[in-house]
């Protein structure tokens, strides 16, 4: 899920999330929503070198997290895991994981270089 460089400069990244969380996510049973994970990845930051700031990360994170809370409950909501794509590299993945929203990353381009990926791997 994730919103493209227009909707995030014109303050629209919120109903972007809920669009995409009501066209897709939502459409699942509980029982199939219990095993999946969902991916924020700003379409912006996608093979771009560009990455989200860890506070706008966490706000789109808490974002979807109530999108879950409306629709499946709060225990859903505390249980599902959701994961930060966009550029992920040794040098920004300390700062997204200090943010309490952010449960994991998803790496792209950095995991096809060893030490890269192992930088993240061990941060």
């Amino acid at each position: 899920m994730g919103e493209r460089l227009a909707d995030r400069e014109s303050g629209e990244t919120e109903a972007v999330l809920a669009l995409q969380f009501r066209g897709g996510i939502a459409l699942l049973s509980p029982e199939q929503f219990a095993r999946i994970v969902i991916a924020y990845e700003p379409v912006w930051a996608i093979g771009t070198g560009k990455t989200a700031t860890p506070e706008m990360a966490a706000d789109a994170h808490r974002v979807l997290r109530a999108q879950v809370r409306g629709h499946y409950g709060a225990a859903s909501a505390d249980a599902v895991r959701i994961l930060y794509g966009g550029s992920v590299k040794p040098d920004n993945v300390r700062t997204l994981m200090a943010q309490p929203e952010i449960d994991g990353v998803l790496v792209g381009g950095a995991s096809l270089d060893a030490n890269s990926f192992a930088g993240i791997v061990n941060f």
